[in-house]
């Protein structure tokens, strides 16, 4: 490989490093602490801000206004001004098709003309939408930096301690509806075993996570989740926490539901049972039809908030095997497709068959997340859904169908931040130890080898970026168990550099020219120097496939370091000598006390 081959290679390398790095360093270093506390609150708790934030925003707009109607805004209102051009655009349109002269946009957008440009009715409640977005969209932009980021592993920062409750009497109960239980006691335990196996499956994902998931009790598992107290990972791990199915939707019965409703404003009591229970036949539920908002929460669809279901479920969610989105090869509209096992294959064709033309529902948690109309029988198991969804629509779908059965129904009872296990302490010791050890391996090379020994030290300052980058882009965990890997590696990253510039001693001392030495000793390292790393990265392949929590972490960052060790000693460093030999011209070389 030439020089201009690594330099490429090596600019492409630290290109796609910092692209992966860079959401940490817009976490950590360009996000504001109040911005962080903010992100890190459950999605409910940012909706709250941000309405309270636009009431207060408005009423301050308006009193400015009262006051004095000329009065500028402030940069930090520039959103609103460019809200406010595109509402006298919006308007000049409305008037033009009215047949009306449109009035002029004021030349200059103050206190008074943004107001101004909000008209109609809903004038308030669009300007505190307006104002809302735009605290909204800055709090999850945040929120997105940080889960793109690394994160400190609980034994650092600190994290989340939640015990969740598993309705094991209700599996059970499930259970005897298809199926006699011999055991029950033994039936509940296998039970136990599999919603624990479930979650530790969907936390411990990469293996630098280091939860800690444990029975407490009979029916109680406790859950440690490291890094940052982000209520919402609670959400992703017990994602669906209802039994999914799908039912019957009857349609006359949701036409007597959402007459009543609309008749009354009201459809429940404060128990939430219905205010008058004759309007819905004996074998029928009534759900809420939820969507997404702009939150990402569940809110009531405008028009069908209510939809009245049969109680008798056409299909349980364990059947569904798999689901993806796609888009239809004749609408290009997406849809959902999901395949199930042979005995829901068989279920779902059957009751297809019967029921064509009238709606099924998706119901996860009590809550109708679609409501389709069967075209024809469905058979084969391979089964669409569409009706005009977009894209996120069809994606929330997906979501459902993918995590939303869980043999187990769990609830969280408890759940609260606790501070690191070892505090600050562990954060600065481990730090100073991963300092401390760099540095001084460093200044032992550059006092050994002397000018080559600054090659390795920008090979070792590389490779630390590279592993905090793959950290990065994988949004794994950092633990003390994997600094101790990176120290670790720094050892062995600074061995290959040893054995290559031994090598190059050996040449020069036998009389060669200095580049004849350096393509000789790097030619006559390389398998010595892969042969080690190979050997090691199979033991830290075993330990990350065999082990669990910190020892999976330790065996992770220790593969990761590696590769990037291997790389920046036979590509970064080779290319830097090759670079002092043809372009600067030097015919000596610094490798040593009495080389030249």
């Amino acid at each position: 490989m030439n020089k201009r081959s690594r330099f490429i290679i090596i600019l492409v390398v630290l290109a796609v490093c910092f692209a992966f790095l860079w959401p940490s360093i817009s976490w950590y270093a360009r996000t504001p602490k109040d911005q962080q506390t903010l992100a890190l609150g459950s999605l409910e708790k940012i909706k709250d801000y941000t309405v309270v934030k636009a009431k207060e925003e408005s009423d301050k707009l308006i009193a400015m206004a009262k006051a004095n109607p000329e009065a500028s805004l402030d940069p930090s209102y520039d959103y609103l001004v460019k809200a406010a051009k595109k509402n006298y655009k919006e308007n000049a349109k409305a008037y033009k098709a009215a047949g009306l002269e449109a009035p002029k946009a004021p030349e200059v957008m103050n206190v008074g003309a943004v107001l101004d440009s909000f008209t109609g009715p809903s004038a308030l409640a669009d300007l505190r939408a307006v104002i809302e977005g735009r605290y909204r969209d800055e709090i999850l932009a945040a929120k997105k930096r940080y889960n793109s980021s690394v994160k400190l592993g609980l034994d650092l920062s600190g994290g989340m301690n939640i015990i969740v409750h598993a309705d094991l009497n209700a599996a059970l109960a499930s259970q005897k509806k298809d199926n006699e239980v011999a055991d029950e006691a033994q039936f509940k335990k296998d039970a136990m075993a599999q919603a624990i196996e479930t979650l530790t499956g969907r936390i411990d994902k990469f293996g630098l996570t280091s939860p800690v998931i444990r029975q407490q009790g009979d029916d109680r598992i406790y859950i440690e989740i490291p890094g940052a107290a982000d209520s919402e990972s609670v959400n992703t791990i017990i994602m669906g926490k209802g039994i999914l199915n799908f039912r019957l939707v009857d349609e006359n019965a949701t036409a007597a539901v959402m007459n009543y409703y609309r008749a009354n404003g009201i459809l429940f009591n404060s128990d939430g049972k219905l205010l008058d229970p004759s309007i819905l036949p004996a074998d029928c539920d009534v759900m809420g039809f939820y969507e997404k908002d702009d939150y990402g929460l569940d809110q009531l669809v405008r028009g069908a908030e209510y939809i009245a279901v049969k109680k008798e479920i056409a299909l349980d969610g364990k059947h569904v095997k798999s689901a993806q989105v796609s888009a239809d090869q004749t609408t290009n509209q997406p849809e959902v497709n999901f395949m199930l096992d042979s005995e829901g294959a068989q279920i779902f064709a059957d009751f297809t068959g019967a029921h064509v033309n009238e709606r099924l529902a998706i119901v996860s948690d009590n809550k109708i997340k679609s409501a389709a109309t069967i075209r024809q029988a469905i058979n084969g198991g391979q089964v669409s859904l569409s009706g005009g969804f977009s894209v996120e629509e069809a994606q929330n779908i997906q979501k459902v169908l993918q995590t939303a059965w869980l043999e187990v129904p769990l609830e969280v009872e408890s759940q609260q931040v606790v501070g690191a296990s070892l505090g600050e302490a562990a954060i600065k010791q481990g730090m100073n130890a991963l300092t401390w050890g760099l540095a001084a391996v460093l200044v032992f090379m550059i006092l050994y080898y002397m000018g080559a020994g600054f090659n390795a030290v920008v090979a070792q300052v590389l490779n630390m970026y590279i592993m905090f980058s793959v950290l990065s882009a994988f949004n794994l965990t950092l633990t003390l168990s994997s600094i101790a890997g990176m120290i670790l590696t720094v050892g062995m990253s600074v061995d290959a550099n040893v054995i290559i510039f031994e090598r190059i001693k050996e040449e020069l001392k036998n009389g060669k020219s200095r580049a004849a030495a350096i393509a000789s000793g790097f030619d006559n390292a390389f398998w010595a120097i892969m042969d080690s790393n190979i050997t090691t990265f199979i033991a830290a392949a075993f330990l990350s496939k065999l082990g669990t929590g910190s020892i999976q972490g330790f065996a992770v960052s220790l593969a990761i370091g590696v590769c990037s060790s291997v790389f920046t000693a036979l590509v970064v460093s080779r290319l830097m000598f090759d670079f002092n030999t043809d372009v600067m011209n030097r015919k000596t070389m610094s490798i040593g006390w009495g080389v030249k």
